[in-house]
């Protein structure tokens, strides 16, 4: 990539519950690591997904990568698969995953850097708020 590094960011929201929980454990230790995220009744949070997308602009259209297409991208790739969903239940490319905020954010990483790396383009991060006070940022 040249030397005029540019990042742009697209921001998408989700909602989605989940438990924090091994089975090799018991309940106590469970509850100890996790607290009131090992509810065995399952807990919710309203994600904000904010992907950040790095490189050169393209000299013909001012653009780094449209964002028209960044969204779509997300949409499919990721918050249609986990919007409304059990975390731990539901989402085939979570099967087998404590669904911490941090291997969320590496599981859409995964999702979305095949489609996003070129010569003049990369994807830069992944950040992750799973509340106002709480979030990961992944660099893949």
């Amino acid at each position: 990539m040249a030397s005029n590094i540019v990042y742009i960011t697209r921001k998408e929201h989700f909602n989605a519950a989940h438990r924090l929980h091994r089975a090799d454990w018991t309940d106590e230790q469970n509850e100890t690591v996790f607290g009131r995220c090992a509810n065995k009744n399952w807990h919710g949070h309203n994600f904000d997904l904010y992907v950040t997308v790095k490189g050169t602009p393209n000299p013909d259209t001012g653009f780094l990568f449209d964002l028209k297409k960044l969204k779509v991208l997300i949409i499919n790739e990721v918050t249609d698969h986990l919007d409304h969903k059990n975390l731990n239940l539901d989402v085939p490319f979570l099967e087998g995953v404590l669904p911490s905020i941090e291997n969320i954010a590496m599981a859409i990483w995964a999702r979305l850097e095949p489609h996003i790396n070129s010569d003049t383009c990369s994807l830069h991060s992944v950040k992750l708020y799973e509340t106002p006070n709480n979030y990961v940022e992944y660099f893949g």
